[in-house]
C-alpha cells in the first residue's frame, strides 16, 4: 500500500511504495489537495514488466543482437511507458485534480499543463 504525508512548512509529500521504496516531492506553498490513487499497484506491475524488457533489450546489446530487432524491441518498451504514463494522467485526473478543484488548489491545474508537456516531449 502507498503512505502519503505532508509536512507543514515544506509541503513534501512522501510516497512510499510497496517495495519501500520512498519518493519525495514538493508542490510549493499553494498547494492543498490530498492524493488518493486508486491504480497504483496496476502502474507498478507496468514499470515491472517494462523494466524487464528493457533488461532484455539490454542483453541483446550485449549480445550482438540485429539493430533492426533492437529497435522494434525498443519501441515496445517506448509504447508500454507512454500507456503507463496515459494511466497515470487518468488516474491523477479523476482523483487529484478532482480533490484540487474542489479544495480551489489552482496550482495544481498549472502543474499538470506541466507534467504533461514533458511528458509530451
Amino acid at each position: 500500500m502507498e503512505e502519503r504525508r505532508l509536512e507543514k512548512q515544506e509541503k513534501t509529500h512522501t510516497h512510499v511504495l510497496e517495495d519501500g521504496t520512498r519518493i519525495e516531492h514538493s508542490h510549493g506553498e499553494g498547494h492543498s489537495h490530498t492524493h488518493t490513487h486508486t491504480h497504483t499497484k496496476a502502474v507498478l506491475n507496468r514499470l515491472s514488466r517494462a523494466i524487464g524488457h528493457l533488461e532484455s533489450i539490454r542483453r541483446m546489446v550485449e549480445e550482438g543482437r540485429d539493430c533492426s530487432e533492437v529497435l522494434i524491441q525498443l519501441s515496445a518498451v517506448k509504447a508500454a511507458i507512454n500507456n503507463t504514463g496515459k494511466v497515470i494522467l487518468q488516474d491523477h485526473i479523476e482523483h487529484c485534480i478532482v480533490d484540487a478543484v474542489e479544495s480551489g488548489d489552482h496550482e495544481a491545474l498549472e502543474e499538470l499543463n506541466k507534467a504533461i508537456d514533458r511528458f509530451m516531449k
